[in-house]
């Protein structure tokens, strides 16, 4: 049995796939159930969670982090953040 070249080299760089790599290729469906439930499924959290809120912030605000561009609610997220280590936040 011919043995298929591996799609990676030593480094782990990806090679450019062929026509006989993509003659191999399954669909999604084509694959057994357990795998399937297996690639859906999410890995662990790297993080801790965040909690989803909604919040009211005066639009100044709101404009001034968008205006930074993408990843702004991160930013503001920080921001509070820092303000709590502080040690100016009031109970």
């Amino acid at each position: 049995m011919k043995r298929n070249k591996p799609l990676t080299n030593a480094r782990g760089e990806v090679r450019e796939l062929t026509a006989a790599d993509l003659g191999h290729a399954v669909p999604f469906s084509g694959l057994p159930s357990g795998l399937r439930k297996t690639l859906l499924k999410r890995g662990p959290q790297k993080a801790p969670k965040k909690l989803q809120l909604s919040i009211r912030l005066a639009p100044e605000i709101v404009l001034a982090f968008r205006a930074t561009g993408p990843g702004w609610q991160s930013r503001i997220n920080d921001t509070l953040a820092a303000h709590v280590r502080s040690g100016k936040v009031r109970t």
